[in-house]
């Protein structure tokens, strides 16, 4: 009885012990538990954010927190275009104004050669009659001689606005252009252009049409030579070689002697001349260019009289 006593007891202190080990592991577990849940209490925000995607949601299935990573993403264009100063970020002001200027720059080359060639008569109007920049602005002025260049080149330029440079402007390069207009109103305009260069009003001396070679022969700027060839030329019509026979005398009497002299007996001995020159210059200063008239006179008179 004694050993069924001791086995009993050994065994109830066994269960006894059990039981204790059972309780702390319950008393354990549940301690955990609430720990576990004062942590997802205290976390509950972040939780929540990031367990969208649970399948119970009604959400797309999108992870809140790749989409948060997106958003910041497409922010990126936004701020990168503020620094490169793209028109998203600029003022419609400040963008408008460079992209204006460079899309209106047109090349000197293209501008001329579409001057050269459009038949836009109001255009060539408008830059024949455009006023010069200051000679200052030396790039500005540069081109709009230039481009005149073209538009005088051009004969879709009315006549009147060939005629106004013909006889205003003092370039050359738009006078060359111009001396060889079809038209003799361009081409007198030239020669009577007393800002030419004396080597083209020279060569207009020489025009097919005689209201150009009277115009340049009375230009001040064409050399002596040309004068003389003019004096000397027989189509050179009577009122050319009236003036002609001036020089150095009435007109431009600070001219040299000599010269003038030479360009006055040429008129003298010219068939053209007509009996008023001849009678001037038979009392001429110089005495060969009197010679020369008196015997043409007398050529005359005695030609009448048989």
């Amino acid at each position: 009885m004694s050993e069924t006593t001791a086995s009993q007891h050994e065994e109830a202190t066994a269960a006894s012990r059990e039981g204790q080990l059972q309780e702390e592991q319950s008393q354990d577990g549940q301690l955990q538990h609430q720990q576990s849940e004062g942590g997802l209490v205290a976390e509950a925000p972040n939780t929540v954010a990031s367990d969208t995607d649970a399948p119970d949601t009604d959400a797309p299935d999108v992870n809140v927190s790749e989409t948060d990573t997106d958003t910041s993403d497409a922010g990126t264009p936004a701020s990168d275009a503020s620094d490169t100063g793209t028109p998203d970020s600029a003022t419609p002001g400040e963008s408008a104004t460079p992209d204006t200027a460079a899309a209106s720059f047109e090349p000197l080359t293209v501008t001329y050669e579409r001057l050269r060639h459009t038949d836009d008569v109001a255009e060539l109007h408008e830059y024949a009659r455009r006023p010069l920049p200051d000679r200052s602005l030396q790039a500005a002025f540069s081109r709009a001689t230039a481009l005149l260049e073209a538009v005088a080149g051009n004969q879709h330029t009315p006549l009147e606005d060939r005629v106004f440079l013909a006889t205003e402007m003092p370039f050359p390069n738009i006078l060359v252009k111009l001396s060889e207009d079809p038209e003799p109103q361009v081409r007198r305009g030239v020669a009577a252009n007393q800002d030419d260069k004396n080597w083209l009003v020279g060569r207009l001396t020489k025009d097919p049409d005689p209201s150009v070679r009277d115009a340049a022969l009375r230009n001040p700027r064409t050399s002596w030579k040309m004068r003389l060839e003019g004096a000397q030329n027989p189509e050179v019509d009577a009122d050319t070689l009236d003036f002609l026979s001036t020089l150095g005398v009435s007109c431009e009497p600070g001219a040299p002697a000599v010269l003038a002299g030479m360009v006055r007996r040429a008129v003298a001995l010219n068939p053209q001349a007509s009996r008023e020159t001849l009678q001037r210059l038979s009392t001429d200063t110089s005495p060969s260019v009197a010679q020369c008239a008196q015997r043409r006179l007398e050529a005359e008179q005695t030609g009448e009289s048989n």
